[in-house]
Parts: structure tokens; sequence; C-alpha cells
């Protein structure tokens, strides 16, 4: 048994919010841009198709990204409709050309009218209170899905507090924006939401360690239980819970944590 859980979850901590963490995650996806929007974009795009095999999922975003030319941004507000064409070869597991186009056309309708994508996260441009990431992921999906004719089948990929999902990869990419520190994994380049308000991604790993480490309750697991974990993790670090993300995760997928 573990005597001292919070001791044992920040040595993880250490060992896994490093740079050796980048080339092997989803993270590394926007890691290879420099500028803001590229960053936000392909964060987002890399966060949405975070579903399998992590080595897959990095490939396929390098895919995406050759086939916009390497430069995110600039296509999406640039290109002609031929230069959709090739895009259309696009699939990830049941991410298809239908969903891919569609994302394009909300990333420019957005940067049409703002500067960062932050804004799409913030209702009313401005967001105070309590429950401030539920706040925030209920209205991004309502948001997002504002365009007209969007395609009904890509609503699968936007999930929602309100659907009482766990909304594990918008949390694991708000982390990635929102979360400041000098480590290097994290961007930190949004300022509307703090680190404190975050809430921890609960995939499959987390979920199991967590559950090891009698850190949730919940017999199933929906947002409630990302709640609940979160809740207990800011007990450990009240300004920055969602750090202890890199120590669950890194148990649970590099370690085949076991509790004895």
């Amino acid at each position: 048994m573990i005597e001292n859980i919070k001791a044992f979850l920040d040595s993880k901590v250490i060992q896994y919010n490093h740079p050796n963490f980048i080339p092997n995650d989803p993270v590394s996806i926007p890691h290879l841009f420099t500028q803001k929007e590229d960053i936000e974009i392909m964060g987002l795009w890399a966060s949405v198709l975070a579903w399998g095999q992590r080595v897959t999922i990095i490939n396929k975003c390098h895919e995406l990204i050759k086939l916009m030319d390497g430069t995110p941004y600039d296509f999406i507000m640039n290109h002609e409709e031929t230069d959709l064409k090739k895009l259309l070869k696009f699939k990830h597991r049941t991410f298809n050309d239908v969903d891919t186009l569609y994302f394009i056309s909300f990333f420019k309708y957005h940067y049409q009218n703002h500067s960062s994508l932050e804004a799409a996260f913030i209702p009313a441009g401005n967001i105070t209170g309590e429950n401030v990431v539920e706040q925030s992921l209920n209205y991004f999906r309502s948001y997002f899905f504002s365009l007209p004719d969007y395609p009904h089948r890509t609503k699968k990929h936007i999930s929602s507090p309100s659907q009482k999902s766990t909304c594990k990869r918008l949390n694991m990419f708000l982390r990635w924006m929102v979360r400041k520190d000098n480590h290097g994994v994290d961007f930190g380049i949004w300022n509307q939401i703090k680190p404190s308000d975050l809430i921890c991604p609960c995939d499959l790993h987390v979920d199991r360690v967590a559950r090891k480490l009698n850190l949730i309750t919940r017999k199933q697991t929906d947002w409630q239980t990302a709640i609940e974990l979160t809740d207990r993790l800011r007990e450990f670090d009240p300004l920055d819970p969602v750090k202890y993300d890199f120590a669950l995760f890194g148990l649970g997928v590099e370690e085949k944590f076991q509790l004895l």
C-alpha cells in the first residue's frame, strides 16, 4: 500500500512532465509549430483524433498536416475549393472526409472573426463563477455546430458535459492550452481559463490508476467521475490539480501500474 499518495504522485509528475514525454504523445503534434493559430488548430485536431494507439494517432496527424501543405492555418484561410479534394482521402477510425471538411469550415469561420481559438471556449467573451470548464465545453460544442448545415455525423466527435461525457479529449486540449509551467510540455498560451479550473482528462488509463489509488469511488465513468477525480487532485494542489494527469497517465501507459 502506498502510504503517501501525494508524495508518490508528485514524484511521478516530475518524472513525466518533461520534454521527454513529448515525442511519443499526441502533444507532439502542436509542438511542430510556432505560430499560435497552428498550435491551436493542430492541438484541437490532435486531441479529437486521440483515439487508439498513440503511434497511429501521431502518424494520422502528420498525414493530415501534409495534406494541408504543412501549414494548417494558411491552408484553412487561403485554400481554393480544388485544394480540398486531396483531403477526401483522410480517415481515422470513424473520423472521415465529411468531418475533416467541416472542421476546416469551422476553423475558417472562427478565425475570420477571432484572433485565437480561445474565444470559442468563452461564452459571451467572459467566463466566471463555478464550473468554469463545464460552461466552457458546453458552449464550445454549441458554437462549433452553429454553422448552417453542419453534418450531424460529426457531432459524435465533439463531446460535452451536458451529454455526461468525461470529455477526455477536450480536457486534454485545454490542459495543453491553459497550463503554465516551465517544463515545456503544455503551452500555457491561453489566459481566460485558470489552471485551477481545469478538469483532469479521464481516459481508460487514468481511470484505472485513479481507482486503484482510491481517488475515484463513483461506479460509472462520466463527467461527474472526472469532477470527483479532479476534486481529489485539488486536495494535493489546488492551483494546478491537472498536473497529476501526467502521473496517472504515465503510471497507466508506461508502467502498467498495479497496486498490490
